[in-house]
Formats: structure tokens, C-alpha cells, sequence
């Protein structure tokens, strides 16, 4: 029976070698120069990605800031804000374009009435002050529709909500409202144009 061949002293020699020179590259040369270097190649790659998209949002700011330009002026003159500068003049606006809308509303003073008109402060948190007058009025329904639909379609933009119907009963006097009067309250608001910051709420 033949004995298996030995390998030969030389090779076991240098696979001997072998194994030594890469123990000592992976100790002595990978983990403390290549891998570091690799690292930083990473690193650098990254950063010039982020330099080229900095070059880039750099060479659209002349088109960034003229368009905000165009927004601001468009906020400035844009008639669906409130003119007033402040809350109380605001308030006082409403209240009075509520009591042109509602005198327009019927050639008989008696068919539509203002019984209540209390500003409020608002607790929604928007980009923009709302200014807020809690209103109650006493209308035929015909009265009602006209005054409705003057305010929320008229300039500056106001809007109506919590709308509630509160009665129907002929609180005026005989023939006053053909329709019968409803006692209905309503919150009336609009937006003042200077811009409050507020967490959570971009600007406009």
C-alpha cells in the first residue's frame, strides 16, 4: 500500500508565508490605513454630492427671490385680506360692512336686524390673524339668503362658520318678514395680510 505523497517542505514554507503576510496586511495595513481611506473616499464622495446640489439651489436664487418678490407684492395688494393693520380696527370693520350688508338686504329696515355683534378672539393657529365677530341676526328668509351670500362673496374675503339656527318665530312685527324671521348666529371672520409666525403653520 503506497503512503500518500508529502507535501513538499518549500510549499509549506510559503503557505506559511502566505498566511503570515496577510495576517499582518489585515492588522497592520487594512484596518489602519485602508479602511480609513476607504472611509474617507466614502466621505468625500458624499460631500461633493452636497456641493453640487448647494451649486445648484445657489445658481436658482436669483429666480427663488424674485418670485418671492412677486409673492410678497401679490400679498400686499391681494383685496381678500382684511385693509385694517390691526385686530380692533379689523373688528371694526367687520361690524360695520355687516351692518351695510344687512341694511342692503331689505328696503324694510324691521325684515332683517342685527341683535348681537361681539368680537372674539380666535384659537386657531394659522399663518394669518383671523379676526372674528360673533354675530346673531333676526331675517325673513329671503333676507337671510341676500345677506349670506353678500358677505361671502363680496371683497375683502370674509367667511361664515358655526352657523347655528337658533328659533323660527315671528319676532317682527306683522307682514315685516313674509317668510317668517329666523334667529340665527353665525361666527363672521376674515384674515388680516401681516404674517404672524406660528409653529407647525408654513407661511403663505
Amino acid at each position: 500500500m503506497q503512503k500518500p505523497a508529502r507535501i513538499p517542505e518549500r510549499w509549506r514554507i510559503l503557505a506559511g508565508i502566505a498566511a503570515v503576510v496577510l495576517v499582518a496586511y489585515l492588522v497592520l495595513v487594512h484596518w489602519w490605513f485602508a479602511a480609513p481611506m476607504l472611509a474617507m473616499g466614502d466621505e468625500i464622495t458624499d460631500l461633493r454630492e452636497q456641493e453640487a446640489s448647494l451649486r445648484n439651489e445657489a445658481a436658482q436664487r436669483p429666480q427663488i427671490e424674485q418670485r418671492m418678490a412677486q409673492v410678497r407684492q401679490f400679498e400686499a395688494s391681494n383685496p381678500g385680506f382684511l385693509p385694517e393693520g390691526n385686530r380692533e380696527l379689523a373688528s371694526a370693520g367687520l361690524v360695520q360692512r355687516l351692518e351695510q350688508v344687512v341694511g342692503r338686504a331689505s328696503a324694510n329696515p324691521a325684515a332683517c336686524q342685527i341683535t348681537a355683534r361681539t368680537p372674539s378672539e380666535s384659537a386657531a393657529k394659522e399663518a394669518f390673524p383671523r379676526v372674528v365677530v360673533q354675530v346673531r341676526l333676526r331675517c325673513g328668509m329671503s333676507e337671510l339668503t341676500a345677506v349670506m351670500h353678500e358677505l361671502e362673496s363680496g371683497s375683502p374675503q370674509l367667511f361664515i362658520d358655526n352657523m347655528e339656527l337658533l328659533s323660527r318665530r315671528s319676532y317682527l312685527s306683522a307682514g315685516a318678514a313674509p317668510d317668517g324671521a329666523l334667529d340665527v348666529a353665525f361666527d363672521l371672520y376674515g384674515y388680516l395680510k401681516v404674517a404672524t409666525p406660528v409653529a407647525g403653520v408654513p407661511r403663505a
